[in-house]
C-alpha cells in the first residue's frame, strides 16, 4: 500500500514538488525540485485512507494528527496539492466513491425544515467569540466585494452590502425588505439604517439570532427591524425587497423548486430579490464529502444550470447576473490570517483538533476558489421586466448615494469648541 500511494502521488504531482516520509519512516519526494513541502504519515492506516478516498481522509488525517505538516504550513500544503489536475480522484477507489456520492447526493441535501435547523445549528450555534476572531467587525460571514486589491475585510464587506442594496434599488424609505438567512443581523441592519427600508429577517441559528436582536434594541431600530427564527417556508407576508445571502447553499437541490416558488410569493408585483450564493463554473457535483461531515451538513454549492431551470419555472425573471471569481479567496485569506493570529485564543476556546479543523477548512476553502473553479454569483429577480432599469447605468449613481448615507449614519457627532 505504501508503494502504491508513492507512485499515485508521483503520477499527481505534476506542479511543483511534495516531500514525503511514510509510517515506516521512509522518505521520498514526489515531483520534480526541492520540496517546499514536506509531510509525514504517523500510520499505516492512515496512508491506506488517503490513498482510497483523498478528498474525506487529508482533511481527517490532518484534524487527528496522523498526517502532520513538517515543512511549511496546512494552507501550503493545499495550495501545492489542490493545484495539481485530477488530485481528487488519483484512483479508481476514488473515482468510484466520486460516483456513489453523485448517486446519493439528493438524499444528502433533503432539507425539510427539521433537518434544516439541526444543520444550522452545527456550524453556526458555535461559541460566537470564536467568529469575533476572524471575522470584520459587523461579522459578514459571506464573500466581501473587493473594489481595489488592498482594500481592507472591513471596507470590502461594507462594499458588499452597499452593492446588493444599489441593486435592490432601495430608491424611497418605506420598502419592506426581507432577508432570508439574515445572520448576525449586519446586513438587514444596513438596510434600513442607510437604506431606508422596512426589514424582516429570517434565520434558523438560535445564537445569530440573539445577537441580532441585541443590536437592533442597542440601535433603537425596533420599528423599522424584525427579526425572528423562522423557516423562509413560512413567512407569511409580500415584500417589495428580498435578498439572500449565504443562504442558498443550505437549500439543497431537491428544494430549489420550492425555493423560487416561495420567493415569487413573497414578493411583490414590482418587486426585486438579489440572491448572492457561491457556485461552480462546472457541471454539477456533489459536496466535498469533509466538509459535508464536518463543516456544512447538506450544503451543496450548486452550478447555474442547476438553478436558472428553477427560477424560469416559478416565474421569475433573471434581470442580471454578476459572478465574482476571486473575491471569496480573498475574503477567505483575509479570514483564516486573522484566524492564525488569534489561534491561541480559539485554542483556549475550543481546543487543538479544532483548531486544525478549523484551518483546514479556511485554507481549503480558500484554494477551492483559488484552484478548482469554484465563484460567486449574484442573480437578480424580478416578477416583470420593467422594475429594473434596461442598463446598469442606475448602479453607479445609487452606490453614491448608499456612500452618502453611509457617512451620514456614521459620522462623528459635532462638538463645540472647548467641549
Amino acid at each position: 500500500m505504501e508503494a502504491l500511494l508513492e507512485r499515485v502521488l508521483k503520477r499527481v504531482m505534476t506542479r511543483g514538488s511534495l516531500g514525503v516520509t511514510t509510517a515506516t519512516g521512509r522518505t521520498y519526494v514526489a515531483g520534480t525540485g526541492d520540496p517546499k513541502v514536506h509531510i509525514r504519515f504517523t500510520t499505516k492506516s492512515a496512508e491506506r485512507a488517503v490513498l482510497f478516498d483523498p478528498e474525506l481522509e487529508i482533511g481527517e488525517a490532518i484534524t487527528d494528527g496522523t498526517l502532520v505538516i513538517e515543512k511549511g504550513s496546512i494552507t501550503d500544503f493545499l495550495d501545492l496539492v489542490m493545484a495539481q489536475p485530477g488530485v481528487t480522484t488519483p484512483t479508481i477507489a476514488s473515482r468510484l466513491m466520486l460516483l456513489a456520492r453523485m448517486a446519493g447526493r439528493r438524499i444528502a441535501q433533503f432539507n425539510p425544515r427539521g433537518r434544516s435547523q439541526r444543520n444550522v445549528a452545527h456550524h453556526y450555534d458555535l461559541d460566537g467569540r470564536l467568529y469575533s476572531l476572524f471575522l470584520d467587525s459587523d461579522r459578514q460571514y459571506s464573500c466581501a466585494y473587493f473594489e481595489h486589491p488592498d482594500q481592507s475585510l472591513d471596507d470590502a464587506q461594507l462594499a458588499k452590502k452597499r452593492h446588493l442594496a444599489a441593486k435592490l434599488m432601495l430608491d424611497r424609505p418605506g420598502l419592506k425588505l426581507l432577508d432570508i438567512g439574515c445572520g448576525w443581523g449586519g446586513l438587514g441592519l444596513y438596510m434600513s439604517e442607510v437604506g431606508g427600508a422596512d426589514v424582516t429577517g429570517v434565520t434558523l441559528s438560535k445564537e445569530q439570532l440573539a445577537v441580532a436582536q441585541g443590536r437592533v434594541k442597542e440601535r433603537g431600530l425596533d420599528r423599522h427591524v424584525d427579526f425572528r427564527l423562522q423557516d423562509y417556508r413560512d413567512v407569511p407576508e409580500t415584500f417589495d425587497r428580498i435578498v439572500s445571502v449565504g443562504m442558498f447553499e443550505h437549500v439543497g437541490v431537491a428544494h430549489y423548486g420550492t425555493f423560487f416558488r416561495k420567493a415569487h410569493d413573497l414578493l411583490k408585483e414590482d418587486g426585486v430579490m438579489m440572491l448572492h450564493a457561491i457556485g461552480r463554473q462546472e457541471p454539477p457535483g456533489v459536496t466535498n464529502p469533509w466538509i459535508a461531515k464536518y463543516i456544512f451538513p447538506g450544503g451543496y454549492i450548486p452550478a447555474l444550470s442547476e438553478v436558472l431551470p428553477h427560477i424560469e419555472k416559478a416565474g421569475l425573471i433573471v434581470t442580471d447576473i454578476e459572478i465574482l471569481r476571486l473575491h471569496y479567496a480573498e475574503t477567505l485569506k483575509a479570514w483564516r490570517e486573522r484566524f492564525m493570529a488569534h489561534r491561541e485564543e480559539a485554542k483556549r476556546l475550543t481546543d487543538e483538533r479544532f483548531c486544525r479543523l478549523w484551518e483546514f477548512y479556511l485554507a481549503g476553502s480558500e484554494m477551492a476558489f483559488r484552484h478548482q473553479n469554484m465563484m460567486v454569483f449574484q442573480i437578480q429577480l424580478a416578477r416583470r421586466q420593467e422594475a429594473v432599469p434596461i442598463t446598469r447605468d442606475y448602479l453607479a449613481a445609487a452606490e453614491e448615494r448608499l456612500r452618502a448615507a453611509e457617512f451620514a449614519v456614521h459620522a462623528p457627532p459635532l462638538r463645540l469648541a472647548g467641549e
